[in-house]
């Protein structure tokens, strides 16, 4: 729906000036008739211009999306027209790129567009899980309940993300500080300490003579270091846009003992979780398992689910293929096996994700648990043999006095 600037004549005279969204001029100065106001100029404003091409390129946080879609089929399922559901959110939001990016949904709804077609124009700000979803509650007719099942969807997400996210602050920060120590006491203290016995002129320990040398590395190539570690970085991240280049840093992270189980254990829930959703709004199955697919963050087990896609549609079981695949833990597969079997496919795979989540929520606040003595340990070691670096050349002095 276009958007007009206008200046205008209140009730008592008093010129003013504002924006308001209308089918056309016609219809913009039949509004402000409605609110009292007497046109005195009217503009419409440029499709380069305020707030309509911002979100475009804009993104929603999670928290935001599942907000905006709980407010919508909660207004939906009571009735309201879905223009109008879209307009009554847009003006709660708080966040001016939130309202615009629903104005903007609305005006495609107002042109005739479907409510999946309208929030396709927009794929950075509704992810393409959303948006088959939302189609397929379009199409079934049950949008409003479609819409709330895909909000409680997006709130779980957002949960276990934050899970995740709170149970590593505590050691990257342990890590950071650890880093920061050692680099204090090698980069200042050490030096002023060693260099009275470095002047004594005696021979000095091994270790002492090794921490003086790392010592002067960190002092006279500090910079250097630092500009190193950055060009790795970001070279890694430039690797991680090229194709090649990524399938195979994430096909190598697989095989890392640990870290690749939990990246195996994370997509899997996530892969269920989303089959879940889009079962449950009648997404046909292979339509759903290609969605769940590209949901995978993961190229190489996105590419095994693709295939299990494949084999399904050429008439394979889900079972068969997700076992072929190696990337479904064996409870999982036992129950989504049960559930085909029942025809109960989707309350299974949705119990299936739920106990997968659990156990990775276990399994990585077991790491967690051990990760943190672990580097307790470590810095304790580190600072061990900066005090014995130091003390050692001390008790040679003493012996030589003696």
């Amino acid at each position: 729906m276009p958007t007009f600037d206008y200046r205008a004549d209140d009730a008592r005279g008093r010129p003013c000036k504002g924006r308001l969204e209308a089918d056309s001029p016609r219809h913009a100065r039949q509004l402000m008739r409605e609110r009292g106001l007497w046109p005195r100029t009217l503009r419409e404003v440029g499709t380069g211009d305020g707030a309509n091409t911002q979100p475009r390129g804009g993104r929603l946080k999670a928290a935001e999306l599942a907000l905006l879609t709980l407010q919508l089929s909660t207004l939906v399922q009571a009735g309201l027209p879905l223009e109008e559901a879209l307009e009554a959110v847009a003006k709660q939001s708080a966040r001016r790129r939130v309202a615009g990016l629903l104005s903007a949904v609305r005006s495609r709804v107002m042109e005739g567009h479907a409510l999946a077609t309208a929030l396709g124009q927009f794929p950075k700000a509704f992810p393409e899980l959303f948006r088959a979803t939302v189609a397929a509650g379009e199409r079934s007719g049950h949008l409003g309940h479609v819409l709330e099942q895909l909000a409680a969807y997006t709130q779980a997400r957002q949960a276990s993300r934050q899970k995740i996210q709170m149970a590593l602050v505590y050691p990257l920060i342990l890590m950071l500080a650890s880093v920061a120590i050692v680099g204090f006491l090698l980069g200042y203290v050490v030096p002023d300490v060693v260099k009275i016995f470095v002047d004594s002129g005696q021979p000095l320990p091994w270790l002492t003579r090794a921490l003086i040398g790392v010592s002067d590395a960190l002092r006279n190539h500090g910079l250097l270091l630092i500009g190193a570690l950055a060009s790795l970085v970001g070279f890694w991240r430039w690797s991680l846009r090229q194709p090649t280049l990524r399938l195979r840093w994430h096909h190598l992270v697989l095989n890392i003992p640990l870290i690749g189980e939990v990246l195996r254990a994370m997509e899997a829930a996530r892969f269920a979780s989303t089959l879940a959703i889009l079962g449950k709004s009648a997404v046909p199955l292979v339509d759903a398992l290609e969605i769940a697919a590209a949901v995978i963050g993961n190229l190489t087990i996105r590419a095994r689910m693709v295939d299990v896609a494949r084999s399904v549609r050429e008439g394979g079981t889900l079972t068969r293929g997700l076992e072929q695949s190696g990337d479904i833990p064996p409870m999982m597969l036992h129950m989504i096996a049960s559930g085909e079997r029942a025809g109960e496919l989707d309350r299974m795979l949705a119990r299936a994700a739920e106990q997968q989540e659990s156990s990775l929520a276990a399994r990585i606040a077991l790491v967690v648990s051990l990760f943190e003595p672990a580097m307790l340990v470590l810095m304790g070691g580190v600072v061990l043999l900066i005090v014995m670096a130091i003390l050692l050349p001390i008790l040679s002095l003493n012996q030589l006095v003696n």
